[in-house]
């Protein structure tokens, strides 16, 4: 009698292995890695996302390859380092030219999908079958008549509106892939996000923010956008067990970059580049695990062509971290790379990280840390503004302010996890330091990275975040057409 059960249960389970897995991508924008309760965050309201974590493998050390949001997603979407996509600037178009992983899936035989925030440009968007781009009015500051606005707020405030009737109305015979990427939580924050609102004593700030009730404040709507999109994330996970196709299919989600706030989003600091990373996949991932296996967002690409049957070819720069989700101890990569480049302001480093430590090598010593013009005009930075004045800002909050910059920066993540200490003068930690300088050098050389011969000009004030409409274009131009080129420069 047990042998009888047996047969159907294994039949089942090989024919499952055989089938290609669909595939649900979800990006949230501008949300700090720990910003919900799966990585720790005890007053967020985020049972979905804690739901997929508790139903799947969450990742401990996760990095993003770029600190800002269309580099990052050209990054993922093409699996090449922001300076080999041709798009390492804010709001450059990926180039025609570009290989992207989703038409290969779409040719093999998968239906593809994106929907929300696509920021990718037009050449691109044919790699897949549909896309339900939301309005750029959520992330791009008006300019012509519009321009008195002063504000970025999107008639689809979230960008999630179209996830659910993207995956409803998909052809039910083949596989898919699905690009579902949101506005949540960028600004510009409206209240009334999420109901009921979080509270002031929510709250939990780094030390490089003050503590005002004008933060607090901020802080408090920044997480009512987070309590939006896991609304949204639950929405998906159920329409898939609806449809009865849950359990062979990996969700992935993560950030496109760090939360909106001074000393985060555009830095190379873990509030810059480090990101959820939150793997559901029922029929091959043993629920509740947690792995501290590194991996970076360039590996995406080659690891679902490869969970797909397809070999990717040799443009792809990432690895396949597909072995973690068998053996959570299995090492991908030994460590993670990140860059910094132009976001409303110039700027110009490159970060390596593993487990432990960060080495931060910045080209541009002579400019602040600015952080991005939206989190310019916000009311931390206002508040960070006339507690400067008074001298009332301490060392960590006086980092966006400091010029010139240290060369390297040393950072040891687990006894200072807000890298506040720079331990790069440091000699007993000379060793680390020129380990990690030689293997920054030898990625540098293997991808082919370089300084730029030109510097961009700044398209807002640094201290106000108003912007000069006499350098501002939208759509932006794109690199060829400010250059002459997609590659070096």
């Amino acid at each position: 009698m047990i042998a009888k059960l047996l047969i159907p249960a294994l039949l089942c389970a090989s024919a499952l292995a055989a089938e290609k897995p669909n595939i649900v991508l979800i990006i949230a924008d501008d949300m700090n890695w720990d910003d919900n309760g799966a990585y720790g965050h005890p007053k967020i309201h985020t049972p979905n996302i804690d739901a997929l974590a508790k139903g799947g493998m969450l990742f401990e050390h996760a990095y993003l390859t770029a600190n800002s949001c269309s580099p990052s997603r050209a990054s993922i979407i093409t699996g090449r380092y922001p300076h080999n996509t041709g798009a390492e600037q804010l709001h450059w178009p990926l180039p025609k030219e570009s290989l992207t992983f989703v038409e290969q899936l779409k040719a093999s035989g998968y239906y593809t999908a994106a929907a929300g925030k696509w920021h990718l440009g037009k050449d691109v968007v044919d790699r897949f079958d549909d896309v339900f781009e939301a309005s750029t009015a959520g992330f791009i500051l008006p300019t012509g008549a519009d321009k008195k606005s002063g504000k970025m707020i999107a008639k689809s405030p979230s960008g999630c509106e179209d996830w659910l009737s993207t995956l409803q109305n998909r052809p039910k015979k083949k596989p898919f892939f699905l690009w579902f990427a949101a506005l949540d939580p960028h600004r510009e924050y409206e209240k009334d996000a999420f109901q009921p609102p979080h509270k002031s004593d929510s709250v939990r700030l780094p030390p490089y923010v003050p503590d005002t009730p004008e933060v607090r404040g901020d802080y408090q709507l920044y997480y009512d956008e987070i309590g939006r999109l896991d609304n949204y994330v639950g929405k998906v996970m159920a329409e898939l067990k609806k449809q009865g196709v849950a359990d062979n299919t990996l969700v992935l989600f993560i950030s496109d970059n760090g939360r909106p706030f001074p000393g985060d989003k555009t830095t190379l600091y873990d509030g810059g580049i480090r990101t959820p990373w939150i793997v559901s996949w029922p029929a091959r991932i043993k629920a509740g695990q947690r792995t501290r296996s590194l991996v970076s967002s360039v590996d995406i690409a080659p690891t679902f062509l490869k969970l797909a049957g397809l070999t990717p070819g040799k443009t792809y720069e990432g690895v396949d971290f597909a072995p973690i989700l068998e053996d959570p101890t299995v090492t991908a990569r030994n460590y993670a790379f990140a860059e910094d480049h132009w976001h409303d302001y110039e700027d110009h480093g490159r970060a390596i990280a593993n487990q432990r430590w960060k080495l931060i090598r910045n080209s541009y010593v002579d400019l602040q840390n600015t952080p991005s013009a939206d989190a310019g005009r916000s009311p931390t930075w206002q508040s960070m503004l006339k507690l400067r004045a008074d001298n009332k800002l301490n060392a960590a909050q006086l980092r966006c302010f400091s010029s010139p910059r240290a060369k390297f920066e040393l950072y040891d993540l687990k006894n200072d996890p807000f890298e506040t200490k720079n331990l790069a003068g440091s000699k007993e930690h000379q060793a680390t330091l020129l380990e990690m300088q030689s293997a920054l050098a030898a990625w540098s050389k293997k991808t082919n990275d370089y300084l730029p011969t030109k510097r961009t000009p700044d398209e807002f004030h640094r201290v106000t975040g108003a912007p000069d409409h006499s350098v501002r274009k939208r759509p932006r131009p794109s690199k060829k057409d400010m250059f002459g080129t997609n590659g070096k420069y």
